[in-house]
């Protein structure tokens, strides 16, 4: 499968080649739903995804996995030695690390902002020092870099039927919406790293502070302050995802498929927390497996129809990125 995709890209350099499986393996080990949704693009478009993927795991590897007994300030020297990697490989199309390797590849493939790396990059760097977030506004500064940049990158590969400055609010919305679902749903393992990323307002408008979060995670209580809290947190997040749904119309045809399939699996993550009562600081909302490879199925028989019904042209190659237009015919950038 993979030599179908490198192929498929026109991607035949063997170190490079070997980079995007790095970053392909990266994806799919850590990214179930993500790849899962990656698997319905055509075969030519699924490296690209896997290096944008890559980048953003192997950063927030750095931050939260580097060591178990790594300090701050050795986590920080690591992410700032991998920016510096970021910008010389952005800089000069390559890199001697293999992730960075790819990154490069594919943001000159596909005239990808460099502002979004360094954004995202900075929201990591956050995540050293911050454990707390006042408002929804202070959350939603710290996501732009975290998450709606992720997906403003992914939009010059998935393309567009319309300007891409017309879909990327949308992009934006539902890159949020995935994260403030993440952050639902490991709420009782990022609190285990000290961090916690529900607004202290709407937390304390429920009568919920560190300390009861403390007490239910360490007890396994529930407690009704949380449950509301958790309830309206949920019902946030809810907001973001119909705001981000009128997005997925303004996708490539060829695109639409996988992208609903992850809007689908990550919605339902939402349910699952409130078929469980929102006791999210016990247990791990999942969507069961029956279901996942229902809606998989289901975006497997849509990437079907959607390709046979559009011409699908191959990644322009890096010389012509300069004046590739995003919504240029077969949606490819």
């Amino acid at each position: 499968m993979t030599r179908r995709e490198l192929d498929a890209a026109g991607v035949t350099d063997p170190e490079l080649r070997a980079a995007y499986e790095r970053c392909r393996r990266l994806n799919a080990r850590h990214g179930r739903t993500y790849f899962l949704a990656t698997r319905l693009l055509p075969a030519a478009r699924r490296p690209a995804v896997h290096a944008l993927y890559g980048f953003a795991r192997w950063a927030d590897d750095i931050v939260d996995d580097l060591d178990i007994g790594a300090t701050t300030r050795q986590r920080a020297a690591a992410l700032h030695a991998f920016e510096e990697r970021l910008v010389a490989g952005l800089r000069s199309g390559t890199s001697d690390d293999p992730v960075v390797r790819a990154l490069a590849h594919t943001a000159a493939v596909y005239d990808i902002d460099h502002r979004y790396f360094r954004d995202f990059l900075a929201s990591m760097r956050s995540d050293l020092e911050v454990t707390r977030y006042r408002t929804y506004a202070d959350l939603k500064s710290y996501m732009h870099g975290s998450a709606a940049v992720i997906g403003l990158q992914m939009l010059p590969v998935l393309g567009t039927v319309a300007p891409r400055a017309e879909a990327a609010p949308y992009a934006a919305a539902l890159g949020i919406a995935f994260q403030l679902t993440n952050f639902l749903r490991d709420v009782g393992e990022d609190l285990d790293r000290g961090r916690v990323y529900l607004p202290e307002e709407l937390l304390s408008a429920h009568g919920v502070d560190r300390e009861l979060l403390y007490w239910s995670r360490a007890t396994g209580r529930s407690d009704p302050r949380i449950r509301a809290a958790i309830r309206e947190a949920a019902d946030l997040t809810e907001g973001v995802y119909r705001e981000a749904a009128p997005g997925l119309k303004l996708l490539h045809p060829v695109s639409r498929p996988c992208i609903r399939t992850a809007y689908v699996l990550y919605h339902d993550i939402l349910r699952v927390i409130e078929a469980e009562d929102y006791a999210v600081l016990h247990r791990r909302a999942v969507v069961p497996r029956r279901r996942r490879a229902a809606v998989a199925l289901d975006g497997a028989a849509r990437a079907a129809v959607a390709r046979l019904r559009t011409r699908v042209a191959p990644p322009i190659p890096p010389r012509r990125e300069q004046t590739a237009r995003a919504d240029a015919p077969g949606g490819v950038p």
